[in-house]
């Protein structure tokens, strides 16, 4: 938490003064708008400062969390299907101690959120900036309330018929089952304490040129599926099919040998606007999170139902319902989220690119 408070902050001093470098340096930039200062300072701080105004029931966050939360997290929280479990492993003697007891000694064979987490700012602000994952500060500040509060529920942490809101979270605060569990010894908590690493940058007459590239071990490329297919599609995203050996081939070359090595879209006579406009729409949305183009990730491959509905003259309209309102059972028991942020014109050019356009 206090990692991305220093981030954000040093953010915000750089962006405020930015006169001060504009003044001395050419070309730097400009002072940045109180909007834009703004838009970067949203956190929310362990003593609540930032936190907006707002509350959200138990009842409440259990209709979205099953809307919006369940497909990735599981109906009570609990699934390791995408991610780690958010709840589990604390009891109700951590919540008195304010100490996860399964933390000491590795107990637990997994650590789930709750066991970790010492402030509930820090699990207030993530659910605000960045969740649900298909659609990033989508949901209202009340629904950020509601949603936290099912979660605590979930934990026994508050009971079933409580509303959480921005004057009595410090008091629930109190009730965390690891609020005792961070530690205080280093730099990033303290402004005037001791970095963590101390370092010296060569600045003059360096004899070895610093070069900076990442790669991933051959045994993690494709521990997961396709990595740049599971992006979130916000800003600029870089990125290389993991199913495929690593290649050093300028990004452009590399990205025109990507499309014709996947092969997704079938010969058509069709206007190319129309499959371009598919699978931008699927990348825009985050479909590619859950849904491969040729296979399996969390949900079917787009190949796999194109196959499925072949002969199936019905099944236009009843994909674009299930797009929109949700649901499970057609492909095992996980759960589709209702995709209520795309709009419907949107959803019917979506599933029509399933049906038509996607190589079986």
């Amino acid at each position: 938490m206090f990692k991305s408070i220093n981030r954000t902050f040093a953010v915000v001093l750089l962006l405020s003064s930015g006169s001060v470098y504009a003044d001395k340096y050419s070309n730097i930039g400009r002072t940045a708008t109180e909007q834009e200062v703004a838009a970067w300072d949203i956190d929310v701080r362990p003593d609540f400062k930032g936190l907006p105004k707002g509350s959200g029931s138990v009842a409440k966050g259990q209709q979205v969390w099953e809307g919006r939360c369940a497909s990735c997290h599981g109906t009570f929280g609990e699934s390791n299907e995408v991610f780690t479990p958010i709840v589990g492993g604390t009891t109700k003697e951590d919540i008195l101690t304010g100490r996860v007891a399964a933390l000491v000694g590795n107990k637990q064979p997994q650590k789930t959120t709750l066991m970790k987490v010492s402030t509930l700012s820090t699990l207030w602000d993530y659910i605000h900036r960045a969740m649900p994952w298909t659609a990033p500060k989508s949901l209202s500040n009340d629904e950020v309330f509601a949603v936290t509060a099912y979660i605590l529920n979930l934990a026994e942490i508050i009971p079933d018929d409580f509303i959480l809101s921005d004057q009595n979270i410090s008091d629930v605060q109190k009730l965390m089952p690891n609020r005792n569990g961070m530690t205080l010894n280093h730099g990033m908590w303290d402004v005037n304490g001791k970095p963590d690493i101390r370092s010296v940058a060569c600045m003059k007459d360096c004899t070895v040129q610093a070069q900076v590239k990442s790669t991933l071990p051959e045994l993690a490329r494709n521990a997961h599926g396709n990595v740049q297919q599971q992006n979130r599609i916000f800003g600029a995203v870089r990125g290389v099919d993991t199913t495929r050996p690593p290649i050093t081939a300028p990004i452009g070359f590399l990205i025109k040998q990507e499309q014709e090595a996947q092969n997704i879209l079938s010969p058509t006579d069709r206007d190319p606007a129309v499959k371009t406009d598919g699978l931008s729409l699927a990348k825009k949305n985050n479909c590619l999170f859950c849904h491969g183009v040729a296979n399996k990730i969390v949900g079917p491959g787009f190949a796999e139902i194109s196959a499925r509905y072949k002969s199936d003259s019905g099944a236009e309209a009843r994909l674009i319902e299930k797009v929109r309102k949700g649901g499970a059972g057609n492909w095992g028991e996980t759960l589709m989220p209702a995709q209520a942020q795309v709009s419907n014109d949107d959803i019917k050019l979506l599933v029509n690119w399933i049906l038509k356009e996607v190589k079986q």
